[in-house]
C-alpha cells in the first residue's frame, strides 16, 4: 500500500491540508521563481544550484553523490523528510524541473518524495495563499543510499542500441527525432537507432495543469512500444525525466531508466551511430 509520503504525484488540495506537517518540506525548484511562493516552501534554483553537472563537456549529468548530499543537506532536508517538489507548471518541459529532481532523489535512495501536480500555477490558480519570500531551514544531514537501476549510463545505452531488444524512448520534438532540427547540446541532428518517439508534451496538459492519468500514460506507452525496461532520453536528460516519471511512477511500468547523458553525450563521439542524422 502506498503511503502519502510515497505518492509520486500530489495535488494542491492535498498539499494545502498537510502544510503543517513537521516532516514535510516543500522544495520550489523554479528557474527563476515568480509570483511568490507556497507558504513555508524553500527554493533551490534548478538551473543554478547544482542539481545537474557538466562532466567532460557533457551537460546535464547526475552529479557525484557527495555533492548532492551536501546540496540537499544544506537546504535543510534530512532522510526523514517528505519532499514535495514544485515547478512552475506551465508546460511539460517546465515540469521537468520537478521530475528531474524527483528522479535524482530516487537515485539517492530517498523514496519520500512527490511532485506537485500543476506546480505553482495550479496552487495559485486554486486561490491558495502565497508568500512573498521563500523560507529557509537549518542545515541537516542527508545520507544517500544510491541505487543503480534508475539510470542508464552510456555503456548500457550502447549495448541497448547494439542489441535492439530494449525500448528506447525519445522525449524530444518530432522535428529533432526526425533530424530536421537540432539542439545546441547535440553535435549532430538525429536520434538513437531503434528509438521511438513520444513528445514530452504528451504526458502533461498545460491547459489543465495536470499529468495524464496512469491509464492514459500506459496507453501512450503501449502504442509506441515503450514497455518494461524502457530507456528514456532527450538532449540533456531533462525532458526525458518527464517521460521517465510518467512511465515509471505514474503508469507503473517496470524497469524504466533515464539516460541523463542523452544525445549530448551520445553524439559527442562521431563513431556512434545516429538515425536520421547526417549521411556517413
Amino acid at each position: 500500500m502506498t503511503t502519502d509520503s510515497q505518492r509520486p504525484l500530489v495535488d494542491s488540495a492535498w498539499l494545502k491540508g498537510t502544510l503543517d506537517r513537521t516532516d514535510l518540506v516543500v522544495l520550489d525548484v523554479r528557474t527563476p521563481p515568480s509570483g511568490g511562493f507556497i507558504p513555508g516552501s524553500i527554493h533551490s534554483d534548478y538551473a543554478k544550484a547544482g542539481w545537474r553537472a557538466t562532466v567532460d563537456g557533457v551537460p546535464g549529468l547526475l552529479p557525484e553523490t557527495a555533492v548532492l548530499e551536501g546540496l540537499i543537506g544544506g537546504l535543510g532536508i534530512g532522510n526523514g523528510d517528505h519532499v514535495v517538489l514544485v515547478a512552475s507548471g506551465l508546460s511539460a518541459a517546465d515540469m521537468g524541473n520537478a521530475t528531474r529532481v524527483y528522479w535524482t532523489f530516487k537515485t539517492l535512495g530517498h523514496d519520500r518524495v512527490s511532485v506537485l501536480d500543476g506546480g505553482f500555477a495550479a496552487w495559485s490558480d486554486a486561490g491558495n495563499p502565497v508568500a512573498t519570500t521563500a523560507a529557509t531551514r537549518p542545515a541537516a544531514f542527508f545520507t544517500a543510499a544510491p541505487r543503480e537501476d534508475l539510470r542508464a549510463p552510456l555503456p548500457v545505452v550502447a549495448a541497448a542500441v547494439a542489441d535492439g531488444s530494449v525500448p528506447l524512448l525519445d522525449s524530444r520534438s518530432a522535428e529533432q527525432f526526425e533530424g530536421k532540427a537540432k539542439s545546441p547540446q547535440a553535435r549532430v541532428p538525429g536520434t538513437l537507432p531503434g528509438a521511438v518517439l513520444i513528445e514530452n508534451g504528451a504526458f502533461y496538459s498545460a491547459a489543465g495543469k495536470r499529468f495524464l492519468p496512469a491509464d492514459a500514460v500506459k496507453a501512450l506507452a503501449d502504442q509506441a512500444g515503450a514497455g518494461d525496461a524502457t530507456i528514456t532520453f532527450c538532449n540533456t536528460g531533462h525532458l526525458a525525466s518527464v517521460a521517465w516519471f510518467a512511465l515509471s511512477e505514474l503508469a507503473g511500468i517496470d524497469g524504466v531508466r533515464l539516460y541523463d547523458g542523452s544525445m549530448s553525450e551520445w553524439t559527442a563521439d562521431p563513431a556512434r551511430p545516429v538515425k536520421n542524422g547526417p549521411a556517413a
